[in-house]
């Protein structure tokens, strides 16, 4: 079993900048793909980024594309996403998760994380 818990989350100015870190824990963390995800209140979870488990492959939503990073320390059981010029569209909850692949869609993953908020202002 996998536990997983964001931070990094908070209040920005549109333009400015915010690295979420995700912090996990147990033994199958190194082997899993990993994803974040946004909730925005009234609307469906949506696919942010994914990376893979060897870090080789990275995917992102064409929304954050040229805008956010995603990457992986696996020795500390972290993934992060270095998110620049934010905009107040990305004003979401965001959330980690980690599954066998790297999929888009919610449902592939098999852990998750509760959610950090993210407001962008203006």
């Amino acid at each position: 079993q996998v536990q997983l818990v964001e931070s990094g989350g908070g209040l920005v100015q549109a333009g400015g900048s915010l690295r979420l870190s995700c912090a996990a824990s147990g033994r199958t963390f190194s082997r899993d793909a990993m994803g974040w995800f946004r909730q925005a209140p009234k609307k469906e979870r949506e696919f942010v980024a994914t990376i893979s488990w060897g870090s080789r492959t990275t995917s992102y939503a064409d929304s954050v594309k040229g805008r956010f990073t995603i990457s992986r320390d696996s020795a500390k059981n972290t993934v992060f996403l270095q998110m620049n010029s934010l905009k107040p569209e990305d004003t979401a909850v965001y959330f980690c998760a980690a599954g066998i692949q790297g999929r888009t869609t919610p449902t592939t993953y098999d852990y998750w994380g509760q959610g950090t908020q993210v407001t962008v202002s203006s």
